[in-house]
């Protein structure tokens, strides 16, 4: 999918009078802050299972890179910020060609707001040009987490990643299908994940969430 078509196929939500732009690679687009918002990447997971002894092959990895690419071209954002999990594991040459990757945006500030999963040591991302924030980062409106926060000050959005949302849609016959979700609730929302080797945990959104699914091609309010 190139980015003319990631574009096209997007969807545009209101969260605390600002506009997210969600479409189908995962990612949202903060348009007023020129800032894109990718959870869940988990880069260099295959390699992690390949010392194992599982024969994963790099497929996804290398997809997700792309789609990283892709995004950035299309949007060329002032800012990108990750949501946690950005690497699965310890060090392996994964990170060394998402580094490659970063080094072409050298007008992009990048940040991570660590994960369960972020284990590198402090030089790994000094080295690919990244500012990390241990806990939350906090831009006006939005409180930028890994995990969800069972407490949000007033005036807060918090928005995180470390669910991988998906929704559970039944047609009118016997056919069901499981697809990953934005899930934005009144304060607080959850990113789907953005990597091609994680799961999906199933939520129960409340009546006046917005739900907006990811379908290969675009985005769709439920």
């Amino acid at each position: 999918m190139d980015g003319s078509k990631l574009l096209i196929s997007a969807i545009n939500a209101k969260v605390s009078g600002q506009t997210l732009i969600l479409h189908p690679a995962r990612a949202a687009y903060w348009l007023e802050k020129s800032t894109l918002l990718v959870a869940d990447l988990h880069l260099g997971k295959e390699a992690h299972f390949r010392k194992q002894g599982l024969a994963i092959p790099d497929s996804g990895m290398l997809a997700n890179l792309a789609n990283i690419n892709r995004l950035l071209k299309a949007f060329q954002p002032r800012s990108v910020v990750f949501l946690g999990d950005l690497f699965h594991s310890s060090y392996n040459r994964s990170w060394e060609q998402f580094g490659d990757l970063l080094k072409g945006y050298a007008a992009t500030d990048f940040h991570l707001v660590s994960g369960n999963h972020d284990i590198l040591a402090e030089e790994h991302y000094i080295r690919a040009g990244m500012k990390v924030h241990p806990k939350a980062l906090h831009w006006q409106p939005f409180l930028f987490t890994h995990k969800p926060q069972s407490h949000i000050d007033h005036g807060l959005y918090n928005l995180s990643g470390h669910i991988h949302p998906g929704v559970f849609l039944k047609g009118k016959g016997r056919q069901s299908v499981k697809l990953p979700c934005f899930w934005l609730g009144q304060n607080q929302g959850i990113m789907p994940a953005f990597g091609k080797f994680t799961g999906l945990a199933i939520v129960k959104p409340k009546s006046n969430d917005q739900v907006f699914v990811v379908l290969k091609d675009r985005v769709v309010g439920v």
